[in-house]
């Protein structure tokens, strides 16, 4: 008899998502992740919810209306983490056919089944105000839909709500052999102490990992079908006032997107570069800095350089190899693939992927197991994350109420909760009538009654993993308000 039926080892994106899943049809779920939750690729993405207009080009219908179905599904379960963005596409001499743009625009429209996000318009950017941050010669462009979310505060709450329903999320842990018979047996290590877990099926989701996990801990052949992707991003002081995303269209085909970021700033990426190596010590070089410098000055009378630049951050992207040559024309679909061999425990191996797909993901790899298990059916597509149970377009509302219910709140202090918390705001909060009673400030709006429900119910164990996933105050953070935060949570 094994001690549960499913083993996950990852705490990215698409390993939260399949504990989750599986945690609510009743199985018994671990969770093994060697660092933090998103402690890597899925901290360090775009944070978009996306089809990927320039799939397109590539003929990837397949995935793009899977992903465009998505948008709406997401948004509805967790609305304090992702809302709709407008992206303005201006049109100049590095640009597509305009002819093509709109056609490709058309088609993004029409097979994203949308019931809230506005369509598709042409823009004057002569007299409109997304013009104005631009370089003269841009006249004319268009504005579609997509979305933005929180991204690693996606992957805590998906792990929140399986861990809720049951199953057990072990964060700093390393599986460091697993042994395969008629159940796997699991020889985890965590900071020393030794322990050993028993699981009817196991799902490697170690994301650029995936292959190390094969070798070192399953003992098994690579595969050879994991390709390394490189994505960097910078962040710097606001570049512009309105609310709205841009997509620039670079000399070299490949697009870069300003995004409105942590209220006082501007998120710029992404880089597409090959990769090998540890994708632990992955940073963004000096060369791909500038590269996003420039196609930013190309486009904004305000010019910017890597002194401008107040973070900037990589992430390596596990791609399943489909034989493309360039790295921005691998697919970003995923492959499931089950090792089902005749009286050995079953493995399943997760391959790509992108964040907007992650609960779809997490339904196919049920899917795949369905025979391993008593029947059950989907379920996470109508209910919402912890936080999530208001409307989608009722953020407002709670932010309303909650700055009544709080009033010594500053109204930047009650958005940025509302946004990292939903509904559970009152959760962090709890009986608080006056700023003493939520104990120590160590920076911004940063309290100490926040951190330690963040430590009691997030599993964060150190400052960064406060100040960067579960929040990004690290961008207000000084390094004395980060070393008193770190002493704090080590006491």
């Amino acid at each position: 008899m094994a001690d549960f039926d499913l083993a996950i080892i990852g705490g990215g994106i698409n390993g939260a998502g399949i504990a989750r899943d599986a945690a609510g049809r009743g199985l018994k779920v671990v969770l093994v992740e060697q660092n933090d939750l998103a402690s890597g690729t899925s901290s360090a993405s775009s944070k978009l919810i996306h089809g990927g207009l320039r799939y397109l080009e590539h003929g990837a219908l397949r995935l793009v209306h899977a992903a465009l179905s998505e948008r709406e599904v997401l948004l509805r379960m967790a609305p304090h983490l992702i809302r709709p963005l407008r992206f303005v596409l201006p049109l100049g001499p590095a640009s597509r056919s305009p002819i093509l743009l709109r056609l490709g625009l058309f088609v993004y429209d029409q097979i994203g089944r949308r019931e809230i996000l506005p369509g598709t318009r042409a823009l004057d950017l002569i007299t409109d105000a997304a013009g104005q941050p631009l370089k003269r010669h841009f006249h004319r462009g268009y504005e579609y839909s997509d979305c933005f979310a929180d991204d690693a505060r996606l992957v805590v709450v998906n792990a929140v709500d399986a861990a809720e329903r049951g199953a057990a999320i072990r964060t700093r842990t390393r599986c460091v052999r697993a042994e395969r018979a008629d159940v796997w047996r699991l020889i985890l290590n965590a900071r020393g102490a030794r322990d050993v877990v028993t699981a009817r099926v196991l799902v490697n989701a170690a994301g650029a990992w995936v292959e190390t996990v094969a070798e070192t801990v399953l003992r098994q052949p690579p595969s050879g079908r994991l390709r390394l992707d490189k994505g960097s991003h910078i962040v710097v002081p606001r570049l512009y006032d309105h609310d709205r995303a841009y997509i620039l269209q670079a000399p070299d085909g490949r697009v870069v997107f300003a995004i409105p970021f942590a209220r006082d700033f501007t998120l710029i990426g992404t880089t597409d570069r090959s990769f090998s190596g540890d994708p632990a010590s992955v940073v963004p070089t000096e060369a791909e800095i500038d590269y996003l410098c420039g196609v930013i000055n190309a486009y904004f009378r305000a010019s910017i350089g890597a002194a401008d630049v107040v973070w900037a951050f990589a992430g390596v992207r596990a791609l399943y190899d489909d034989g493309a040559g360039k790295p921005q024309d691998v697919g970003r679909d995923y492959a499931l693939l089950l090792d089902k061999t005749f009286g050995a425990a079953p493995l399943l191996t997760v391959y790509g992927g992108k964040l907007t797909t992650f609960r779809r993901l997490a339904e196919d790899a049920l899917a795949r197991l369905s025979h391993f298990f008593p029947p059950s059916r989907p379920w996470t597509a109508e209910v919402p994350l912890p936080g999530g149970d208001f409307g989608y377009d009722g953020a407002a509302t709670l932010i309303e109420r909650t700055q009544r219910h709080w009033p010594f709140l500053a109204k930047d202090h009650v958005e940025r909760l509302v946004a990292a918390y939903g509904t559970r705001v009152e959760n962090v909060l709890q009986a608080a009538t006056r700023p003493d009673d939520l104990a120590a400030r160590f920076g911004a709006d940063l309290t100490a009654t926040e951190v330690r429900y963040l430590m009691t119910k997030e599993w964060a164990q150190t400052a960064d993993d406060v100040l960067w996933r579960r929040s990004k105050l690290g961008l207000r953070f000084s390094l004395d308000q980060r070393s008193t935060l770190d002493r704090f949570m080590r006491r």
